[in-house]
């Protein structure tokens, strides 16, 4: 008999559907909601269309309030994210706000755009009149003098570099302007207004809020606050007039059905109203710093300040505790990492188990430990640059990051082009008196004001910070940051941190595709 061949039975439609992976994206749920219905996925088998269906705004804060605040489950929060625009803050104030390990956003460009009416932040001197008059003095000269260098680079660039045929002359002139502006932006003061937008998942701004309450600055302390609210209030909506005018049309026709689609179109949306609500000053944050502040004013009081090189790679020789011990003290002072680390290296072991120990002494039950803690990469630079080209190096966030306060100890860096351009003797002046200036006023002020006459240090000056990193990343930022097109600033850390690696681990270097900052550089191209 012919062999009769069974043909499988046919899938049900059910059992086609459940084999077929589904995909899609959402919009229009707030973040709270969306973060709750995403939570939903550990809890509920229902899909995300059927969770989103069922969640009232007030249903999502009573879960949120049980199982974020009372059972500490904080990657809930991971899943709200949220957009915010924060303008007319200081540079000095951007600079701290965006120093999180998880932080997306984009701010104005002193490269690009001309800062000369962007304004600036006036701190409070407590009715210190005189005090006052002195920073408004010293802040309006490094404008002018930031805009004679803008105007001069430009008309020196000009002499240099002739317009091709080929090229526009608007575009021409701001590719050029560009360029000046590359050198001119060191005289800007850290008071200069700037603006950003950043965005951020709820757990990121949480902790971005503690930290900007427990800063010594006024400015930012109030951000922190303003950030806060910002959250926990009604957002404002791109598509507000629009949804209005709608539904008076609607209403216009129908009151009834009119009053249903104000519930829609005019809701009032508060992106983050449970999530933030409780972020307050972290007081571990507070105590640890003023104690190791002391600590290391104790161990280095009689140092000078040692010379350093622009990048040096510390190499591997020390231990973990002498590791986390040196870190901790170095964003407490201005001393170079080699330096603080000869110290602590001289300690026995129970005076640096006592410094490693002042990093946990007031931490609270919540509390994540401090960045220092994040020890044991296998590659440590120390960077001494200006604080405009710094701001681009500290985008670099898979990097491990302690800076150090801003001070005019280490003096400030000439920028490339001066010298040619006949600026260098009214570049350096305006640098000397705005330190001048600074150090003065922070002397002449009561002690809570001090830290204002920060805010006249120009980018120009420069600033200290570790970058710890992996092999991977030390290539992605030295390939990155050499391109012909980036700022000679960062261009020449960039390629300093590839020497390092080089000289270090010779075998390694040839993994690297880094440009050579030492070739001629098209000034027509960015």
């Amino acid at each position: 008999m012919p062999k009769t061949e069974v043909m499988p039975a046919s899938s049900s439609a059910s059992e086609q559907s459940q084999n077929q992976t589904e995909v899609f994206a959402v919009h229009g749920a707030d973040p709270e909601v969306l973060a709750y219905a995403m939570a939903k996925y550990s809890r509920s088998s229902l899909s995300m269309r059927d969770s989103l269906r069922e969640i009232s705004s007030q249903r999502a804060e009573q879960f949120l309030n049980t199982f974020y605040f009372q059972y500490g489950h904080r990657s809930i929060a991971d899943l709200a994210h949220l957009a915010f625009a924060i303008e007319r803050l200081s540079l000095l104030a951007a600079i701290v706000l965006v120093d999180e390990q998880r932080w997306d956003g984009q701010e104005r460009s002193t490269r690009y755009q001309n800062f000369r009416k962007s304004g600036w932040y006036m701190p409070d001197f407590g009715g210190d009149q005189q005090a006052a008059a002195r920073f408004r003095e010293s802040v309006e000269s490094l404008f002018a003098a930031y805009h004679e260098v803008a105007e001069g680079m430009l008309e020196s660039l000009k002499a240099q570099v002739p317009c091709p045929a080929e090229m526009k002359p608007d575009a021409y002139e701001r590719t050029l302007r560009a360029r000046a502006f590359d050198v001119a932006r060191y005289l800007l003061p850290l008071a200069t207004n700037t603006s950003l937008g950043q965005i951020v998942n709820a757990r990121t701004l949480e902790t971005q809020i503690s930290r900007l309450l427990s800063s010594p600055y006024a400015e930012i302390r109030q951000l922190g606050e303003k950030l806060r609210a910002a959250a926990t209030g009604a957002a404002w909506n791109v598509h507000a007039d629009e949804f209005a005018k709608l539904q008076q049309e609607i209403a216009a026709l129908d009151p009834t059905l009119g009053e249903r689609a104000a519930a829609l179109l005019t809701r009032e949306v508060r992106t983050a109203p449970t999530l933030v609500k409780y972020a307050a000053p972290n007081e571990y944050e507070i105590a640890t710093r003023r104690e190791l502040h002391q600590a290391a004013t104790e161990l280095l009081s009689d140092e000078s300040i040692d010379p350093a090189p622009s990048v040096d790679l510390i190499d591997n020789d020390e231990s973990l505790e002498v590791e986390l011990a040196t870190t901790l003290l170095y964003g407490a002072c201005h001393y170079p990492y080699r330096q603080i680390r000869r110290q602590v290296a001289a300690l026995d072991e129970a005076r640096r188990n006592e410094i490693i120990a002042l990093g946990t002494r007031h931490r609270g039950r919540h509390d994540e430990l401090l960045r220092e803690f994040a020890s044991g990469k296998a590659l440590k630079f120390d960077i001494l640059m200006d604080i405009g080209g710094f701001r681009d190096m500290h985008r670099h966030r898979r990097c491990i990051q302690v800076l150090q306060d801003f001070t005019s100890a280490h003096g400030f860096e000439i920028p490339e082009g001066l010298a040619e351009a006949g600026l260098q003797p009214r570049y350096e002046s305006a640098m000397h008196d705005a330190h001048a200036a600074c150090a003065k006023l922070a002397q002449s002020v009561a002690p809570e004001y001090a830290n204002a006459a920060d805010y006249l240090l120009p980018l120009g000056t420069r600033t200290r910070a570790l970058f710890k990193m992996d092999f991977a990343e030390a290539v992605y930022i030295s390939e990155l940051r050499s391109q012909p097109q980036g700022h000679f600033s960062y261009r020449r850390i960039a390629w300093e941190l590839y020497e390092a690696v080089r000289k270090q681990h010779p075998s390694l270097a040839q993994y690297f595709r880094v440009t050579d900052v030492n070739e001629p550089v098209d000034l027509l191209k960015r």
